[in-house]
């Protein structure tokens, strides 16, 4: 198989020669889209872009505050809000349609909810090859062609091929190899857990996840030379004191961000997970382990950060308010990672020594004025009042803003990008699960 063999343990063992040929040929610095061609994820080196993610079971109620089973509607007003939510570059799916009866109508559902819900880059999951048709002809009607669709890809398919550790999953490769003849971009996804599917050491498990990640890569390029493959490698911790996910902790952010190096080292297009806290609502440790892990994998260079917005409980649960909550602070984070532009314009060297000559200010100064409005990210929730406005006001905190700002999109945002007959045609074919009134512009 392509210089391959099967050794005496009945494991798979590619040859240097593939690997290394693999891994100059398979495709680098791929670009995802939004439909209609919008939206461009230009995913060349440290190109950062900011999505959901978590594919949870449970939902924080917007107007209730309890935590409840998610269902289709609300995978539909997460995309929604995304779509609104101007720092969120593409939509992963946050939740799972629990009301769904089998996984072939979860799967087309969830796309169809999401590809309603937003313009921008859909990434679902598809458990069975027959979903992976499914979601293909969903696309291709969308896009008026699959030629139109392989061009400019609007939605790709999250693909965990490894059962860790270094085991393939039969299941997951048969998805692989029925994205690559649909020509759909792949997730080549890892997620060996710290000390308990892989090595405690940080080193020992990254060793194991970028083996098990390359695999899927060279596997891939295998199955189609032009297939876009994307470096998945998503590591986390595990509190070896419970056994359960530590995706806020210090340690996780460090892992992430090795990753992600040797996802750059070898030049590959590539998604993390970053944003895992372990806080159960939108709080203060909430802001810092998220701030933490979400800043330093894009510091690191990550094209994709999923699960950055919207998640809480060691990704078992969604919050709406959360979601637009970390719009905001994924827009400063974003901020940071800017060039500084340094030349006779910016350095002031002229504006300086009038102004030291003069006012001693800056504050009237032309540039001054011109560049408040270019040069600087104001936040939309977060408060920069004064102490004496803002308790004047209500003292009114940020869960709260978000949560109005959250009601106020989904009361009366409701996208209508998709033709009216390509939906029908959407409906006639496939066995669509939202209801067509809850979906007011359709």
């Amino acid at each position: 198989m392509s210089g391959g063999t099967i050794n005496k343990n009945n494991r798979i063992c590619f040859s240097e020669t593939v690997i290394n040929e693999s891994l100059s040929k398979i495709q680098k610095d791929i670009n995802l889209f939004g439909q209609e061609g919008s939206n461009r994820i230009d995913m060349s080196k440290s190109k950062v872009h900011f999505g959901t993610g978590g594919a949870t079971p449970t939902v924080r109620d917007l107007h209730t505050d309890e935590f409840r089973d998610s269902t289709l509607l609300d995978l539909y007003d997460f995309a929604r809000l995304s779509d609104r939510l101007e720092n969120i570059n593409f939509f992963s799916r946050p939740v799972v349609a629990r009301d769904m009866p089998n996984n072939q109508l979860l799967d087309l559902n969830t796309a169809f909810a999401s590809l309603v819900g937003t313009k921008k880059h859909v990434i679902v999951s598809a458990s069975s090859v027959e979903s992976v048709r499914e979601i293909s002809k969903l696309c291709f009607i969308i896009a008026g062609s699959k030629e139109n669709f392989i061009n400019k890809p609007f939605l790709s398919i999250h693909i965990n091929h490894v059962v860790p550790p270094l085991r393939f999953s039969t299941e997951a490769t048969d998805v692989l190899y029925e994205c690559a003849a649909q020509g759909i971009p792949v997730m080549i996804n890892t997620f060996g857990q710290l000390g308990a599917s892989s090595p405690v050491t940080i080193a020992g498990c990254l060793a194991q996840t970028n083996a098990e990640t390359l695999a899927g890569m060279v596997l891939a390029w295998l199955i189609n030379p032009s297939i876009r493959a994307i470096y998945g490698a998503r590591p986390m911790v595990t509190d070896l004191r419970t056994g359960g996910m530590a995706g806020g902790s210090g340690e996780q952010a460090l892992l992430t961000a090795g990753a992600v190096q040797l996802a750059n080292f070898y030049g590959f297009s590539n998604s993390t997970i970053a944003g895992a806290t372990d806080s159960k609502s939108a709080d203060a440790q909430s802001g810092l382990e998220k701030s933490l892990n979400i800043t330093l994998a894009a510091q690191s260079g990550a094209n994709l950060i999923t699960q950055a917005a919207g998640t809480q409980a060691g990704l078992m649960v969604s919050s709406f308010t959360a979601c637009v909550i970390d719009d905001d602070m994924i827009g400063t984070i974003a901020r940071s990672l800017a060039d500084i532009p340094v030349n006779v314009e910016t350095l002031s060297l002229e504006l300086i020594e009038n102004t030291v000559n003069n006012d001693g200010h800056f504050l009237g100064a032309k540039d001054t004025f011109s560049r408040m409005k270019s040069d600087f990210l104001y936040p939309k929730i977060s408060d920069r009042t004064s102490f004496d406005e803002w308790n004047n006001a209500g003292r009114v905190d940020i869960g709260q803003k978000a949560a109005a700002r959250a009601k106020e999109i989904l009361k009366d945002y409701f996208p209508n990008h998709i033709k009216t007959d390509f939906i029908k045609e959407i409906r006639n074919k496939f066995e669509i699960k939202i209801e067509p009134h809850k979906m007011r512009s359709q």
